[in-house]
Parts: structure tokens; sequence; C-alpha cells
């Protein structure tokens, strides 16, 4: 594990930076809450899903930046209404992608049915750092219901949890695509 010493470090570089930071759920890290930044301890800011579990800043530094504002708002207003967001993945290397896209395989047994529910690291929008997986359920679906007053959509209708900036903020959502499968 981390020492807090590292923790703090990161906590501040990253504050110094003026970067939107998030928690999110990591094996023996943070509780994954979402909260406004006077809130979190410097332990959430730096406890994080990583891919390869790794402590890297990448997972923050690489994520569109309007789409942790968007996704931060989010988990404001819906604290408001007593729900927690949280971002159960956010950016992703193209190896971990790969990864996740051969498990997928090895589960489905073609590649086209491992697309309905994993991205090739060549079309996922979590290695353009343009997607988040929130959790728990009733958050994802809050942000499903919610969303589009951020500009976040759900993308396909398979995946309760996986939104991208798709529209301006209190804009119209595109129609959800079936699964990742589909083409727009």
């Amino acid at each position: 594990m981390y020492e807090i010493g590292t923790r703090l470090l990161i906590g501040v570089m990253l504050a110094s930076l003026g970067l939107a930071v998030f928690a999110c759920d990591v094996p023996g890290g943070g509780d994954g809450i979402l909260r406004p930044a006077a809130q979190r301890t410097v332990a959430e800011v730096a406890a994080r899903e990583l891919g390869e579990g790794l402590h890297d800043s990448a997972a923050l530094d690489r994520l569109d930046p309007d789409l942790v504002a968007a996704v931060l708002a989010a988990a404001e207003d819906a604290a408001a209404d007593g729900l927690d967001l949280r971002v159960t993945s956010g950016w992703r290397s193209r190896a971990h992608q790969e990864r996740l896209f051969e498990e997928a395989l090895a589960t489905y047994g073609s590649a086209e049915e491992a697309r309905r529910w994993v991205a090739s690291p060549d079309s996922s929008a979590h290695v353009t750092g343009d997607a988040v997986d929130i959790g728990p359920t009733d958050g994802a679906l809050w942000l499903g219901e919610h969303g589009s007053a951020y500009g976040l959509c759900q993308t396909f209708a398979n995946e309760i949890w996986h939104f991208e900036l798709l529209t301006t903020p209190g804009g119209v959502c595109p129609e959800m695509l079936a699964d990742g499968s589909a083409e727009r």
C-alpha cells in the first residue's frame, strides 16, 4: 500500500495544478464517494481506480476536464438528493483496455459478442479520456435521469453505468446505442 506521504504529495501536486479531482473505488483505498473539494480528505483525493492498479495521476490527468467538471457538478446535486455518485472507472490505458477486451473474447467466444460489452482499445472512449462509469446502481440511474442537465449522457442501453459528454448542459442526449457494437 502507499505511504500517506505519497498520498499527501500527490494530493498537493494535483491541487497546485488546479485540477478538478475526485475519488473513486479502489481496493483498500477511499470510499469512492464524489464530494466537493472542501469535503474531501487527501486520502480520498489520492485514491482512485487506475486500470493497472498503480497509484498514478494519469487516471485524472487524462480525463477530459469538462467531463470531470460535469461529473463533479452532478455529484454535488445527487448528494443534495441523498445519493452518492462514484466513478468506478475513468481513463484506461490501451494495455488495460486490451486486457479487458481479451477477457471479453474469452467470456463471450467471439469478437462480435465481446464488442457488445467491451470496446477495443481503438474504439474505447475510456482510452481517450472521454467516458466514466458511474456506480452504485442508484447513482447511475439518477445520472441517467438527470445527466443531460450536465451534458452527461448514458451512451449504451445495456450499460446503465457508462456516461460521456454528448450534449451541452441542459441539452438533449442523443438516442442511446443498443450496445458497444453499434455505430452512430
